[in-house]
Protein backbone atom coordinates (compact mmCIF):
# COMPACT_ATOMS: atom_id res chain seq x y z
CA UNK A 1 0.00 0.00 0.00
CA UNK A 2 1.08 3.54 -0.64
CA UNK A 3 -0.61 6.49 1.06
CA UNK A 4 -0.27 10.22 1.57
CA UNK A 5 1.71 10.77 -1.63
CA UNK A 6 4.29 8.18 -0.57
CA UNK A 7 5.15 9.58 2.87
CA UNK A 8 6.72 7.06 5.25
CA UNK A 9 5.55 8.47 8.59
CA UNK A 10 1.89 7.43 8.33
CA UNK A 11 2.87 3.88 7.37
CA UNK A 12 4.83 3.56 10.62
CA UNK A 13 1.61 4.04 12.62
CA UNK A 14 0.09 0.77 11.40
CA UNK A 15 1.13 -2.74 12.38
CA UNK A 16 1.05 -6.19 10.81
CA UNK A 17 -2.43 -7.59 11.34
CA UNK A 18 -4.20 -4.22 11.08
CA UNK A 19 -7.08 -4.01 8.63
CA UNK A 20 -7.02 -1.32 5.92
CA UNK A 21 -9.68 -0.09 3.53
CA UNK A 22 -9.16 2.24 0.58
CA UNK A 23 -11.74 4.90 -0.28
CA UNK A 24 -11.71 6.32 -3.80
CA UNK A 25 -13.48 9.66 -4.29
CA UNK A 26 -12.95 9.61 -8.09
CA UNK A 27 -12.64 7.04 -10.90
CA UNK A 28 -8.99 8.03 -11.49
CA UNK A 29 -6.37 9.91 -9.47
CA UNK A 30 -7.06 13.60 -9.95
CA UNK A 31 -10.04 12.80 -12.16
CA UNK A 32 -13.35 14.62 -12.21
CA UNK A 33 -15.60 11.56 -12.62
CA UNK A 34 -16.83 10.77 -9.06
CA UNK A 35 -16.73 7.24 -7.68
CA UNK A 36 -17.24 7.68 -3.89
CA UNK A 37 -16.66 4.02 -3.05
CA UNK A 38 -14.45 1.72 -1.03
CA UNK A 39 -12.27 -0.02 -3.60
CA UNK A 40 -9.76 -2.22 -1.72
CA UNK A 41 -9.58 -3.91 1.66
CA UNK A 42 -7.00 -6.11 3.28
CA UNK A 43 -4.72 -6.91 6.20
CA UNK A 44 -1.28 -5.39 6.74
CA UNK A 45 1.39 -8.07 6.20
CA UNK A 46 4.51 -8.68 8.27
CA UNK A 47 7.39 -6.28 7.67
CA UNK A 48 8.09 -2.58 7.82
CA UNK A 49 7.66 0.33 5.39
CA UNK A 50 10.14 0.33 2.50
CA UNK A 51 10.96 2.64 -0.40
CA UNK A 52 10.61 1.89 -4.10
CA UNK A 53 12.15 3.72 -7.04
CA UNK A 54 9.37 4.93 -9.32
CA UNK A 55 11.78 6.91 -11.49
CA UNK A 56 12.38 10.63 -11.92
CA UNK A 57 13.51 10.92 -8.29
CA UNK A 58 10.18 9.69 -6.87
CA UNK A 59 10.88 7.13 -4.12
CA UNK A 60 7.63 6.58 -2.20
CA UNK A 61 7.29 4.44 0.90
CA UNK A 62 5.07 1.38 0.78
CA UNK A 63 3.87 -1.37 3.06
CA UNK A 64 2.83 -4.90 2.07
CA UNK A 65 -0.83 -5.84 2.43
CA UNK A 66 -2.66 -9.12 1.93
CA UNK A 67 -5.55 -7.83 -0.20
CA UNK A 68 -8.91 -9.56 0.08
CA UNK A 69 -10.99 -10.55 -2.91
CA UNK A 70 -13.63 -7.83 -2.87
CA UNK A 71 -15.88 -5.71 -5.03
CA UNK A 72 -16.21 -1.94 -4.96
CA UNK A 73 -18.81 -0.70 -2.46
CA UNK A 74 -20.41 2.76 -2.69
CA UNK A 75 -20.18 4.76 0.54
CA UNK A 76 -23.64 6.36 0.20
CA UNK A 77 -25.62 3.40 1.62
CA UNK A 78 -23.19 3.20 4.57
CA UNK A 79 -23.12 6.87 5.60
CA UNK A 80 -25.71 6.51 8.40
CA UNK A 81 -24.08 3.31 9.69
CA UNK A 82 -20.37 4.17 9.83
CA UNK A 83 -19.33 5.87 13.07
CA UNK A 84 -16.97 8.26 11.26
CA UNK A 85 -19.69 9.53 8.88
CA UNK A 86 -22.94 9.17 10.86
CA UNK A 87 -24.66 12.51 11.54
CA UNK A 88 -21.89 14.44 9.76
CA UNK A 89 -22.95 16.81 7.01
CA UNK A 90 -19.36 17.12 5.78
CA UNK A 91 -18.58 13.40 6.06
CA UNK A 92 -15.97 13.50 3.27
CA UNK A 93 -13.69 15.92 5.13
CA UNK A 94 -12.07 13.26 7.32
CA UNK A 95 -11.41 11.04 4.30
CA UNK A 96 -9.11 13.71 2.87
CA UNK A 97 -6.46 13.02 5.55
CA UNK A 98 -5.36 9.82 3.82
CA UNK A 99 -5.00 7.58 6.87
CA UNK A 100 -7.03 7.52 10.04
CA UNK A 101 -8.13 4.85 12.50
CA UNK A 102 -11.66 3.51 12.28
CA UNK A 103 -13.63 1.35 14.68
CA UNK A 104 -13.45 -2.44 14.17
CA UNK A 105 -17.21 -2.46 13.55
CA UNK A 106 -16.78 0.06 10.74
CA UNK A 107 -14.10 -2.08 9.08
CA UNK A 108 -16.40 -5.10 9.37
CA UNK A 109 -19.30 -3.16 7.85
CA UNK A 110 -17.13 -2.00 4.93
CA UNK A 111 -15.80 -5.53 4.40
CA UNK A 112 -19.32 -6.96 4.39
CA UNK A 113 -20.45 -4.34 1.84
CA UNK A 114 -17.46 -5.29 -0.32
CA UNK A 115 -18.17 -9.02 0.00
CA UNK A 116 -14.71 -9.54 1.52
CA UNK A 117 -13.56 -12.26 3.87
CA UNK A 118 -11.18 -10.27 6.05
CA UNK A 119 -9.00 -11.62 8.85
CA UNK A 120 -7.82 -8.81 11.12
CA UNK A 121 -5.49 -9.63 13.99
CA UNK A 122 -5.41 -6.19 15.64
CA UNK A 123 -8.85 -4.83 16.40
CA UNK A 124 -8.24 -1.51 18.12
Amino acid sequence: MQICHGKGGPLKRIRPGDGVAYYSPAETLGGSQPLKAFTAIGTVAAGVPYQVDMGNGFNPFRRDVSWADARSAPIQPLLDRLSFTRDKRNWGYQLRFGLFEIAPGDLHLIGTAMGAALTVVNAA
